[in-house]
């Protein structure tokens, strides 16, 4: 059955079929016919054999085209379905090339079924398009099945290989042994990987060393498959060469298509294969003594090896001849160069040459490569220079424990300084504030030139600090400094002294709380004060009395007996705890009297009348009767006085007297200075005399005022206390129509001196100066008779002065 059925096809079907399937050419018109079978019928179906007919599709070979084709439009295939031979079929296509993007690239003819390519195709843009086939009737009524046809670009050898890179960059160390893999270089090429057009092949085709001319053989090599460039030769010395310019080519087709070159630079990394050299081996410097953290000298060494990387820094290291550590060398960082310093003060009187050993090696370890050479070294002669030192104290602080008590004179300190250049020296103190010592300028002794106490407010802590100073006597004369320190050990040399002496015992001896309790004080400070002992050393005291130790600063004072009320003195003996001990006899004045219920003496009088030591009653009696006369020839005194001021004429000052001659001969004396300034009374006329004539009166002058005790001046509450007073007129007028400027000038200071007494008070005269070149008022007219003076000003200063103008009134 099927047979026939191929039969009635015809044999072309099958002939297509099998051109089909044949290989595809490259190039040509003939070529390009036979890339696709002429006519296509994607919608015949053939059986499977056997005894019923089963229909399957037909496999429809993809459609080959080829890109970059320049014979557009080209029919590529014609598609026919078996419909044509029962009417006519109109052909469509759809997909991407077609009416989706990219559009236009293919079409098809719907009465013929030709498939044709529009433009040229690119490969490496589109590969490949699956396309859907449509025979349909004139009505647009589907006679079959889409069918899909797959159009393939065939590729062509268009693109050249591309390096991924235009300079590739690498690098390997010196000595390196051929073959060692110095870097990889890749390329890419857009052609079809499946086929000959994009296999690449690497290749070096030229080769320039850095510097240029160092080396001329060919130093490497590269993998024509993977790019891989490795050595090929020895030879490679950082010393010579820095580096390598390679030219490299890439090919496709094996080696046999397009090309495409880049450039590869290969460094050449230096190894430690140089150690350094010291250049030259001998070096002298000079170091000047007693100086520290200075540069002496600098010391060099060379090294062939990179500069700035660590086979080429330097370390440099003082092998020998530097116990004491004197010297420290260090690396210059930028020079490469050793800086040789000094770092302990050099002596010049100790060691005057210094004979260095230096070595140099690499920061970084030798490479196995390097030559096997000993380790370079120099040899640096330093040479000390002397210079004038200053002097140097032993010890710094002077040290002394010292005893508070110490004698004067005693020598506290000696050899104390010294001078490195063997000078002579000078001592002194520079600061003593208690001027306790004593020093010998020249040999630096120092002993003490009064007792300590350690008391003082410039000891504390039991430590008093002074500063000793030495100098040279060479040229320029230098100078040091040192404390001195001096601890005082406390000495026993206060004695104590009992506190109270005198106190009141109850009579009975029964009582538990009768006594008197005892302590004592001492101003040395312990271990030299408490604890104190008490002792009772008359052995008649001690019959009567007992002293009982309470603790260590105190005791209590008892009677043994009953004793008659009275007063009794009692001896007692007080030891402080010094080494050596000091005692002291101190006798305690004990009133017995009898005592109530509280401990308290019942009367006073007791201790009068009974009393065995003090004085006696009929003394008492003698001393009282003397106080009392005294009171009474006072009061007899002060009413004589008051009686003499009442029998005066009313009217009459105190100026006027019996005799004109002399007025002052007439002037009366009394005890009083009248009341204020509203008395007109009570006047003295040595008050209007020169100050310094009068001299500073006493206190006692002047009467109690407003009941304020003779002797205690009252103070001013309208200003505060402590505020300076004003200035007093000092210098007399030469006028004596000034004095009353002169009087009111003094009262307006007074008004306004805090440190006066009140208004209304009497005032307290005092020293007023001496060497006045004022008279005194009653020589005003010794010049000149009363007649050629006019006193009439007198009466303009006020009450207390009318009495003074009436005196010198020519009426």
């Amino acid at each position: 059955m099927l047979a026939q059925e191929m039969a009635s096809r015809g044999l072309a079907v099958l002939c297509v079929l099998v051109a089909g399937l044949g290989q595809v050419g490259s190039s040509g018109q003939a070529g390009r016919e036979d890339l696709n079978p002429a006519v296509l019928y994607p919608w015949r179906q053939r059986s499977s054999g056997g005894l019923s007919r089963v229909k399957r599709d037909w496999i429809i070979p993809p459609i080959r085209v080829l890109e970059n084709s320049k014979q557009v439009p080209e029919n590529l295939v014609q598609i026919k379905s078996d419909k044509i031979f029962t009417g006519e079929v109109i052909y469509k296509l759809e997909g991407p090339g077609v009416d989706q993007d990219p559009k236009n690239l293919f079409e098809i003819d719907d009465k013929t079924g030709w498939i044709r390519s529009m433009i040229p195709l690119d490969r490496e843009k589109y590969r490949s398009f699956t396309l859907k086939a449509f025979a349909l009737s004139p009505s647009g009524e589907r006679l079959e099945n889409p069918s899909t046809i797959e159009i393939v670009v065939l590729d062509q050898n268009d693109n050249r290989p591309n390096f991924s890179q235009k300079e590739f960059a690498g690098s390997v160390y010196e000595f390196s042994v051929p073959g060692t893999s110095v870097m990889s270089v890749t390329a890419t090429d857009a052609d079809d990987p499946t086929t000959d057009n994009a296999i690449l092949s690497y290749s070096i085709i030229g080769q320039e060393s850095i510097p240029p001319l160092r080396i001329n053989k060919t130093m490497f090599g590269i993998n024509n498959e993977t790019g891989a460039i490795y050595t090929r030769d020895v030879g490679l010395d950082w010393e010579v060469v820095k580096g390598f310019r390679l030219i490299l080519q890439v090919a496709d087709m094996s080696g046999m298509g397009l090309t495409s070159f880049a450039n590869a630079v290969i460094h050449v990394i230096d190894i430690n294969n140089n150690p350094p050299r010291f250049s030259p081996y001998l070096y002298t410097m000079s170091a000047v003594e007693n100086k520290v953290d200075f540069v002496i000298g600098w010391v060099n060494a060379t090294d062939n090896d990179e500069p700035g990387t660590g086979n080429w820094e330097t370390k440099y290291t003082i092998a020998k001849g530097n116990p004491s550590r004197n010297f420290a060398i260090r690396t210059d960082p930028v020079t490469n160069e050793g800086i040789l310093s000094v770092v302990k003060a050099l002596d010049y009187e100790s060691q005057e040459v210094y004979t260095l050993t230096l070595t140099v090696e690499n920061v970084n370890p030798l490479s196995i490569k390097a030559p096997k050479n000993p380790v370079s070294s120099a040899t640096v002669v330093v040479t000390v220079v002397n210079e004038n030192e200053a002097p140097r104290f032993i010890k710094d602080p002077i040290e002394i424990l010292v005893p508070e008590s110490v004698v004067p004179g005693t020598v506290l300190a000696s050899n104390i300084a010294y001078d490195p250049d063997n000078a002579k020296l000078k001592y002194d103190i520079l600061r003593d504030p208690e001027g306790w010592l004593i020093i010998n300028h020249e040999t630096g002794e120092i002993a003490a030139r009064k007792p300590f106490n350690v008391r003082s407010p410039h000891v504390k802590n039991n430590i008093y600090n002074a500063v000793i100073r030495v100098t040279d006597t060479d040229a320029g004369g230098i100078s040091t400094t040192a404390s001195l320190v001096i601890t005082l050990r406390e000495t026993n040399d206060f004695f104590p002294q009992l506190f109270p002496l005198m106190g009141t015992v109850c009579s009975e001896s029964g009582r538990k709380t009768s006594g008197l309790f005892l302590t004592a004080v001492d101003e040395d400070l312990p271990p030299h004060a408490e604890p104190f002992t008490f002792h009772l050393q008359d052995i008649n005291v001690s019959a009567n009395w007992t002293i009982i130790q309470v603790n260590e600063t105190h005791a209590v004072l008892r009677p043994l007996v009953e004793l008659e009320t009275g007063e009794y003195a009692v001896t007692v003996l007080v030891t402080d705890s010094g080494t050596p001990s000091l005692s002291a006899y101190a006798q305690v004045n004990v009133t017995v009297c009898p005592c109530g219920k509280d401990g308290e003496c019942k009367a006073e009088a007791a201790a009068i009348f009974g009393t065995r030591v003090g004085v006696s009653f009929i003394a008492l009696l003698v001393i009282m009767a003397s106080i009392a006369l005294l009171l009474l020839l006072l009061l007899l005194a002060v009413a004589v006085g008051n009686c003499r001021r009442h029998h005066m004429k009313k009217g009459e000052g105190l100026l006027v007297g019996d005799s004109d001659e002399d007025i002052r001969d007439n002037v009366l004396n009394y005890d009083e200075q009248g009341g204020g300034e509203e008395d007109e009374n009570a006047f003295n006329i040595d008050l209007l005399r020169n100050p310094a004539d009068v001299g500073p009166l006493p206190i006692s002058f002047y009467p109690p005022v407003s009941g304020i005790p003779r002797g205690k001046q009252p103070l001013r509450k309208d200003y505060p206390d402590n505020l300076p007073s004003p200035s007093y007129p000092r210098k007399p007028p030469a006028d004596p129509t000034d004095i009353e400027d002169f009087i009111n000038d003094g009262l307006e200071a007074a008004d306004h001196d805090p440190n006066i007494p009140p208004y209304d008070t009497a005032l307290i005269y005092d020293y007023e100066g001496d060497g006045s070149l004022a008279g005194s008022l009653s020589s005003i007219a010794s010049a000149s008779s009363d007649g050629d003076q006019d006193y009439d000003y007198l009466n303009d200063w006020g009450p207390r002065f009318k009495k003074l103008a009436n005196m010198y009134d020519p009426r």
